[in-house]
C-alpha cells in the first residue's frame, strides 16, 4: 500500500487533514518577519501568516552530516564519476555566441529548444526510504514526494523507485486571478533509474523514459487515487507538483517565443538548445546552449567590500582560487548599502566598459562562476544574438537540413532504382 500522508509527530496515527503547501494565496495583510517565521504557510506566535513563495525559499528537511556525504557519493557512483564528491554534478550549459552557433548546424546534430526558466535549479534522488532534492550547492534535504514502481500487468506496486536520479527545476507559477502561487518541479532529464545509470542512453530517449517509468506511474496512481473515496495517500499534500518539461523541434521555435512563453505563469530569461542523442554530460557541456537576451545575459560574481571602499570588488574563480577581476567595477542600483552584499555571490548584467549592473543575491550558489565561464558570457555578449538574428539563424539552419535530407532521400530513391 502507498505511504500515508502524516504529520511527523502521528507517522503511526490516523491520517492528519491539513492544507497543501503546494499551493498558496498570496494575499495578505500583514506579514510577522520574526525568526520564528518560517516562508510558507506557518504559525507565527500562535497566529497563522501567509508569506509568499520566493526561488530563495529553502525546501525540505535537512538531514546529518554523515547521511549527506554518503547521499553524494551514491550519486557520483550512479554518474560513475571518480574523485571526492563535493561538487554538483549537474550538466550546465554554456553562452550561446557566433562561434558555437555552428553546433546548430552541423547535419549530424538534431537539436531541441526549450525555454530557460528563471527558477531554481536542483537534483532529485529518489531512494526507498524518502526523497531528496540537491541544490547547486551541493546540498540535500528530505521532502515527502511519492515516485510509485508499476507491476507487470500495469497495476501498482507497494514498491517505490529506489536510486532514481532526475534533474529539473523548480518554479513558482503565480495566478493573479485567484492569488494563488503553486510550485512545479519541471523534470527534464533522468540519469538513473532503480540504481541503474543510463548517462550513455541518447537524451531523447532519457526524456522517454521519464514518462514511461518515472513520471507517468505516478501521474496514473495520482488519477486513480483522485477518484477513491478514501484516498491511501494525499498526493494534494506534497510541497509541489511533479510535471516534465517539454522540448520543441527547431523548426517550432517561433511557436516556443511567440505563443507559449507570453503565457507561461514563472519568469523565463531565455532558451536551452539540448542535442537529442546526446548523453548526460556531467559539469560544463560544451555543446548545451543557452541563449539569454543582451538584457539578461549575466555573470555570477563573489563581491566583496573592504572597509570604506567605494568600490566593492568583484571576484571569479579560476583553478581552485578566486581571482579579482581588477579594472571591473559594478553598479547598485536601488541598494542603499551595499556592504550589506559582502561576501555574496550576485548576478550582475553588462553595463559596458567593464562595468556590471547588479541585478540579484545568487543565495542557491556558494561559488561565483569560473574565469572560462565569464569570458564565454563576455564573448556572446559582444556577439549580441538578437530574438530576431537568433531566428534567421534557425530558419536558415532548419532550411538547409531540409535541403540535405532531401538530396539524401533522391539519391537513395535513385540507387533502389538502378538496382
Amino acid at each position: 500500500m502507498p505511504q500515508i500522508w502524516k504529520r511527523r509527530s502521528q507517522q503511526h496515527n490516523e491520517v492528519v487533514e491539513e492544507e497543501s503547501n503546494n499551493t498558496m494565496s498570496t494575499t495578505t495583510s500583514s506579514v510577522d518577519q520574526s525568526s520564528s517565521c518560517r516562508s510558507g504557510n506557518g504559525v507565527c506566535n500562535n497566529e497563522v501568516v501567509v508569506v509568499a513563495l520566493t526561488n530563495d525559499d529553502v525546501l525540505g528537511d535537512a538531514i546529518p552530516g554523515q547521511q549527506q556525504h554518503f547521499l553524494r557519493r551514491k550519486c557520483y557512483d550512479l554518474l560513475r564519476l571518480n574523485g571526492e564528491p563535493i561538487r554538483f554534478p549537474g550538466s550546465h550549459p554554456v553562452s550561446l555566441d557566433n562561434n558555437n552557433l555552428e553546433f546548430l548546424r552541423r547535419i549530424d546534430r538534431d537539436y531541441r529548444v526549450t525555454w530557460k526558466t528563471d527558477g531554481t535549479r536542483y537534483m532529485m534522488l529518489i531512494n526507498s526510504e524518502g526523497c531528496y532534492l540537491i541544490d547547486r550547492k551541493f546540498n540535500f534535504r528530505k521532502v515527502q514526494v511519492r515516485f510509485p514502481l508499476t507491476q507487470g500487468n500495469g497495476d501498482f506496486s507497494e514498491s517505490t523507485h529506489n536510486l532514481t536520479l532526475l534533474d529539473g527545476e523548480m518554479v513558482i507559477d503565480t495566478y493573479p486571478e485567484a492569488n494563488k502561487q503553486v510550485r512545479r518541479y519541471l523534470v527534464f532529464d533522468v540519469m538513473s533509474i532503480n540504481g541503474e545509470s543510463v548517462i550513455q542512453c541518447p537524451f531523447g530517449e532519457r526524456w522517454k523514459m521519464l514518462e514511461q517509468q518515472v513520471v507517468g506511474p505516478r501521474n496514473l496512481e495520482k488519477q486513480c487515487i483522485s477518484q477513491s473515496t478514501d484516498p491511501c495517500y494525499r498526493y494534494d499534500l506534497e510541497p509541489f507538483r511533479v510535471e516534465i518539461k517539454k522540448f520543441w523541434l527547431l523548426s517550432e521555435i517561433t511557436d516556443l517565443l511567440e505563443k507559449f512563453t507570453p503565457k507561461l505563469l514563472h519568469g523565463e530569461d531565455g532558451l536551452i538548445f539540448q542535442g537529442w542523442n546526446d548523453k548526460y554530460v556531467t559539469f560544463t557541456h560544451a555543446e548545451l546552449l543557452k541563449w539569454k537576451s543582451h538584457e539578461t545575459n549575466s555573470v555570477d560574481f563573489l563581491v566583496k567590500v573592504f572597509g570604506r571602499a567605494k568600490n566593492p570588488s568583484l571576484y571569479l574563480y579560476e583553478k581552485g582560487r578566486m581571482k579579482c577581476m581588477f579594472g571591473h567595477s559594478v553598479e547598485f542600483r536601488n541598494v542603499q548599502d551595499p556592504s550589506g552584499l559582502s561576501g555574496k555571490i550576485i548576478e550582475c548584467s553588462y553595463s559596458g566598459k567593464n562595468v556590471w549592473c547588479y541585478m540579484r543575491v545568487r543565495e542557491d550558489k556558494s561559488t561565483p562562476n569560473s574565469f572560462s565561464t565569464y569570458e564565454k558570457v563576455k564573448r556572446s555578449i559582444e556577439d549580441n544574438i538578437t530574438k530576431e538574428v537568433l531566428l534567421d539563424q534557425i530558419r536558415e539552419i532548419v532550411e538547409e537540413k531540409k535541403r540535405v535530407q532531401a538530396e539524401k532521400e533522391l539519391a537513395s530513391g535513385m540507387e533502389k532504382i538502378a538496382i
